[in-house]
């Protein structure tokens, strides 16, 4: 059973093969070019490292973050591509009764092909991810950013659950549609919407946030926004390496009152840095709900331990429906 999964797999192994290898090729020398451009922007005595955040910026972000949208978009073209058609076509075409009419259960008949993609397409991912994830660690550890939305599904062991579940998902809906091209349809539908549900509205409670009162300081800031009912508003704080939850919180003044426009326009406006250094001696401070820097892992564990669960549960379901009413 396994050398016949095998044979009708082999093709589309050898392509993912050949994939891996010139995007393996490509993150490398993108890795060696990232590490050099930190050892002479950052790694050097005296470096300037908001000149170097701008070199970085200039010449990586785009690379890093296309590489990063194919590592999270890999596991849902393998459950489209590999998952979805496995047992669809076979419905499709019959040759499912050769092997069933056989002395192979239908039981084992799944268990074969579902252990031999998943895990096929749990390797292939892992590849990507941790050669991204060696490649960009520069660029990261200089920017901070791993809770960013965009680089934490791309990164570490997350994508290794996101590629688990969307085989499982695919195989699964196969056996139910028993249609290659609806079932491939279907799985991508649902893979893009649970990316996009999970960091919305998931994975921000996957622990209880810590909420604390933090000093406003410019550097941490985008700027200052005045709503319509007279608040004072922060643009994009940031807590260094953390996931900042509050969105653009309201400023408190020293007293505890709401910040006003008055108490900004109070301070001289000779030279930025004069004006900064004003506004931060009054001692704004806001309400901020974040997760910590140090929870990166635990997110990251929980993450994949969520989609391991949603794929076991839709494997038990596939298992418990195969022996009932398919022929």
């Amino acid at each position: 059973m396994i050398w016949l999964t095998w044979r009708q797999f082999r093709g589309q192994a050898l392509v993912a093969v050949a994939v891996l290898v010139a995007l393996g090729t490509y993150l490398v020398v993108l890795g060696l070019r990232i590490r050099n451009a930190y050892e002479v922007n950052v790694g050097c005595a005296g470096c300037d490292v908001g000149a170097a955040k701008d070199v970085f910026e200039n010449a990586y972000f785009t690379p890093l973050l296309l590489t990063g949208f194919l590592v999270v978009l890999v596991p849902g073209i393998l459950g489209a591509f590999w998952g979805a058609p496995l047992l669809a076509r076979e419905f499709e075409s019959g040759t499912h009764r050769l092997v069933w009419n056989q002395s192979v259960t239908r039981t084992r008949w799944l268990a074969v092909k579902l252990g031999f993609v998943t895990l096929a397409g749990m390797l292939l991912t892992g590849a990507l991810s941790l050669l991204l994830t060696w490649a960009a660690s520069p660029y990261d550890r200089l920017f901070e950013g791993r809770f960013d939305p965009l680089l934490f599904p791309a990164r570490n062991i997350a994508p290794l659950g996101y590629a688990v579940f969307a085989v499982v998902a695919g195989i699964t809906v196969g056996l139910l549609v028993r249609r290659t091209l609806p079932a491939m349809a279907i799985l991508l539908a649902g893979f893009v919407l649970l990316q996009i549900l999970i960091p919305t509205t998931v994975r921000p409670h996957l622990q209880p946030a810590v909420t604390e009162t933090v000093a406003w300081t410019a550097a941490n800031a985008r700027g200052l926004q005045l709503n319509g009912a007279g608040e004072v508003r922060t643009e994009g704080f940031a807590v260094p390496g953390a996931w900042v939850l509050t969105g653009n919180p309201q400023l408190f003044d020293a007293s505890g009152q709401p910040a006003n426009r008055e108490q900004f326009e109070d301070c001289p406006h000779t030279s930025p840095d004069v004006h900064k250094a004003c506004v931060e001696s009054k001692g704004f401070h806001m309400v901020l709900s974040y997760q910590p820097a140090d929870r990166y892992w635990t997110f990251q564990w929980l993450e994949l331990g969520l989609y391991l669960v949603l794929a076991a549960l839709l494997a038990g379901f596939a298992f418990w429906r195969i022996p009932r009413g398919l022929n």
